[in-house]
């Protein structure tokens, strides 16, 4: 009897699973469930690697356009209905990987070409497919650096070069009892009794920090580079827009986005939101620890 090899994930409190053979992927270990654990928590996704997917027709729905030096994601439909998905590292280069996708996100193939980064693609198509299956889950996946200290997580968000690892690092050095949750894209969770957790993710950018831990979140930092160091306290209409600039999710998708947006809504009311306009130095981790840690 041939075993189907199987592996289950836990990200969240949410489980998926891949089902046949994989990339090595170490940043997927720490997330890796016990035999004894896996009916723990809610199946998101379960995701089957494949020699191939179908040659079927497929009509374009969106492509991003995120420019220079980001992936590019080209998402098509097929005639019943399933999502085709094709990932690039870069625009212009070969597709690495091309997933088809049910329509309500909970089941996929994944075919890695021989052409492109194996591990870029699966990894990918993993965030894409939690993203999606999750949108009504109360969970978002933030482009964000994220660091725990006296017990609570503090998110830095910005756009990429505004210096949210960096801030992250001035608090690592000068900010003591701090530890670094995930440099690049925690998950940010609205729990069932309006509280919200911040946990990392098998996926933290160029930094690897891949730590199946959670804490409850102290406060979310919008970073911008100023020539002085000031922080405001944002009300609720400019913390939902902070929050949302750093989401993950494609707006096309109208059903997804109106899951995203009750969650963003109820977590622009609830988590204490601020922009710090900062220089790179330890005046702005001391004045944005004492401030986020006073309330």
């Amino acid at each position: 009897m041939i075993m189907e090899e199987k592996h289950t994930y836990r990200v969240a409190g949410f489980r998926f699973e891949v089902r046949g053979p994989m990339p090595a992927s170490s940043n997927l270990d720490p997330f890796l469930s016990a035999p004894e654990e896996e009916g723990e928590g809610e199946l998101l996704f379960t995701l089957e690697m494949v020699p191939a997917l179908p040659l079927l027709p497929v009509t374009p729905v969106y492509t991003t356009e995120d420019g220079p030096g980001f992936p590019e994601i080209a998402i098509g439909k097929y005639p019943d209905g399933a999502f085709r998905f094709c990932v690039r590292a870069l625009p212009g280069l070969p597709v690495s990987g091309e997933m088809k996708v049910s329509p309500d996100f909970r089941c996929a193939q994944l075919h890695l070409t021989s052409q492109g980064d194996r591990h870029f693609a699966l990894n990918n198509a993993l965030m894409l497919l939690f993203a999606f299956a999750s949108a009504h889950k109360g969970l978002l996946e933030m482009h964000s650096s994220v660091v725990m200290n006296g017990g609570k997580g503090y998110l830095f968000l910005g756009k990429s070069g505004t210096g949210k690892s960096t801030h992250s690092s001035l608090w690592l050095k000068h900010i003591p009892g701090t530890e670094l949750l995930n440099d690049d894209n925690p998950i940010l969770r609205l729990m069932p009794d309006g509280t919200a957790r911040v946990y990392g993710s098998p996926w933290s950018g160029k930094t690897p920090c891949y730590k199946a831990q959670d804490v409850p979140v102290g406060a979310v930092v919008r970073i911008q580079q100023a020539p002085f160091n000031r922080i405001t306290r944002l009300p609720v209409l400019q913390a939902y827009a902070s929050l949302m600039a750093s989401a993950s999710g494609f707006r096309p998708f109208r059903e997804l986005a109106d899951g995203w947006h009750r969650t963003l809504e109820a977590l622009a009311a609830s988590v204490p939101c601020y922009t710090l306009e900062c220089l790179p130095d330890e005046a702005a981790a001391t004045l944005c620890h004492n401030t986020v840690t006073n309330g």
